[in-house]
This record gives structure tokens, C-alpha cells and sequence, in this order.
């Protein structure tokens, strides 16, 4: 690869970091299909989570389609503000063409805030930083958060989450002329990019054997790091790994998977009318189909296992 097509491409990924706010619109996928990454061999779900092995990442309050105060008050206020991801492949990114964002979880984020509000000129997608999850619901510059979020016994004691939507785990991406075969290979004495605040980075802190640990605020910034060659690899969840490597063809997913877990919506803890309306509207979104639908759209092209796959249960 020349050097000119490493700046092009870190000044594009720099570009799409900058976050903004966006009124729900039209914006439909493009319909590529895909190279496909390594198959992600089936995996274990958590029955509580890993660290701490102390709560049940499962438990969330009933579903309900009740309207309690505090969906009364984001009604009140005319607009229900939802913090995505516009830096993901496939889950949250801005589509060149068009510039929209869309995306497995746009797709999802868009169905529960117009079930919830009852009007999608009434919801605002607003980008933010992996690192900025937690303190965006905490500070109040947002009501929900659909972001490929992992839950946490951690981050269950400071944020609320909805039942489980998707089932996920850490893997590592390295560029394509690594010898790397298996996890270990690629970090082990390694210089290895995770997301601030992310699953991945706990994953990597965990591992007497890393290298040297490059903690950066989004995980598309492990990218450029690959690209420019200052990083050997990236852990990242599965389907941000599969999206990177179907994103740019000098990268390649290795064997091996750890940390089984699942992802969540996440909102303030004393929101519980609110949590139970998520429910609602995931388990509907579920039923109806629409969940399956989005992902065979966005994601089974380099995901390569079904769907069922990925709806989380206590298998």
C-alpha cells in the first residue's frame, strides 16, 4: 500500500470521528454484498458475566407499553435523543453515496425511538465516542444508547440496560501479512489498539502477556493505527472485527474468540418506566421479524452464521 493511500484512507477514518447530531431521515443500505471475513465459530453465552462473575447480565425489568414518568418527560420534551455509532461498518457508519447513517443498530435505534415517540421527526441520532458511553447517559446528553454496547456487571452499576439483543465476543484483527494464527500469537509481546472503556481494552489489561496496550476513543482509530503500521493488532467485539476486515481487504480476523458476552441498550439507572418501553419494543422488534431482517441485511454477508445465531439466550 503507498503512503498516499494510508493518508488518504486515516484522513477519511479521522473525518468520520467527529461527532454530530442527526434528525432521524430516510437512508437505505446500498445493498453491497460483502466479502466474507473468518466464520465466527458458535460461542458459549454468558450466563453471568466473566469479571466478577457477580450478576446476571440477562436480568432487566418486564417488558411493558405502559408510559411511565420518565418517558412522560422525554415526551414532554418533544424529541428522544439516542447515542450511535457513525464509525462502524455495517453498524453505525455514514454512508458515502447518501450521507446518511445506517446500520445494523441504526436500523434498531431508529425502530425504538420512533415506538417510543410515535413520530420519527420526534428522535435525534447523536454520535458518540466508545470512551463516552457511560458519561453521555450520566450527563444527560442523551436518553438511550445503541452502540454495539456490551453489558457489564461494571457498567450495571452505573447505567441501566434492556434485555440483551445481541449476542457478542472479543476478537482480534491483524493486518493481512502477520504471521499471527491464534489470539495469543497477535498480542502476546505486541503492541495491540482497543477503545477506551471497552470490553476489548479490559480483555487486553487482563493479559499478563500483552505487549503494550494503545488505548484509543473509537476502534476505527485501531484501524488507521494498523494502516500506518503502528500497532501489530486490534481486539474488538466479533462483529466490529468482521466489519473491519470486510472494510478493508489488508486486514484479516484470526482464529480464536474469548470473552463471551452480550450487547444491550443502555440508559440512566432510574429510568425504569423507560427500560421496561425498550423491553417492549425489543421484543416486539424480535417477533415481528425485523430483527432477523436487519441482520441478514447489514450483517449475515460477512458474519456467515444465521441469525439465531446471535439472539441471545441462556444456552
Amino acid at each position: 500500500m503507498g503512503r498516499g493511500t494510508v493518508r488518504a484512507r486515516a484522513a477519511t477514518a479521522v473525518a468520520l470521528l467527529a461527532s454530530c447530531a442527526v434528525v432521524l431521515g430516510a437512508g437505505g443500505p446500498q445493498g453491497a454484498v460483502l466479502p466474507a471475513a473468518a466464520a465466527l465459530p458458535p460461542a458459549q453465552a454468558p450466563q453471568q458475566e466473566q469479571a466478577g462473575n457477580d450478576c446476571d447480565v440477562y436480568q432487566s425489568v418486564p417488558p411493558s407499553s405502559e408510559d411511565g414518568p420518565a418517558v412522560k418527560a422525554i415526551k414532554a420534551k418533544r424529541s428522544l435523543v439516542i447515542g450511535i455509532d457513525q464509525n462502524s461498518f455495517r453498524w453505525g457508519s455514514r454512508n458515502p453515496n447518501t450521507g446518511q447513517i445506517e446500520g445494523f443498530d441504526i436500523d434498531l435505534a431508529k425502530a425504538v425511538g420512533t415506538a417510543i415517540m410515535g413520530d420519527p421527526d420526534k428522535v435525534v441520532l447523536k454520535a458518540v465516542p466508545t470512551s463516552g458511553r457511560v458519561e453521555f447517559i450520566q450527563q444527560g446528553r442523551v436518553d438511550l444508547i445503541v452502540r454495539t454496547m456490551t453489558i457489564t456487571c461494571d457498567r450495571l452499576q452505573q447505567v441501566a440496560f434492556s434485555k440483551p439483543y445481541f449476542s457478542t465476543s472479543q476478537r482480534v484483527v491483524v493486518p493481512k501479512a502477520s504471521p499471527a494464527k491464534t489470539i495469543d500469537e497477535a498480542v502476546d509481546g505486541r503492541t495491540v489498539c482497543a477503545a477506551s472503556s471497552s470490553s476489548a481494552e479490559e480483555e487486553l489489561k487482563a493479559r499478563p502477556k500483552v505487549g503494550k496496550i494503545v488505548s484509543v476513543e473509537n476502534h476505527l482509530d485501531c484501524l488507521v493505527l494498523m494502516q500506518l503500521g503502528k500497532v501489530d493488532a486490534t481486539m474488538t467485539d466479533d462483529g466490529l472485527a468482521a466489519s473491519q476486515a470486510a472494510q478493508d481487504q489488508t486486514v484479516r480476523v484470526v482464529d480464536g474468540e474469548v470473552r463471551p458476552a452480550v450487547m444491550g441498550i443502555a440508559m440512566l439507572k432510574n429510568s425504569t418506566d423507560l427500560t421496561a418501553r425498550v423491553n417492549q419494543v425489543l421484543a416486539d422488534y424480535h417477533a415481528n421479524g425485523a430483527w432477523r431482517a436487519g441482520y441478514d441485511r447489514w450483517l449475515k454477508p460477512y458474519m456467515l452464521n444465521d441469525a439465531d445465531h446471535y439472539w441471545p439466550d441462556r444456552r
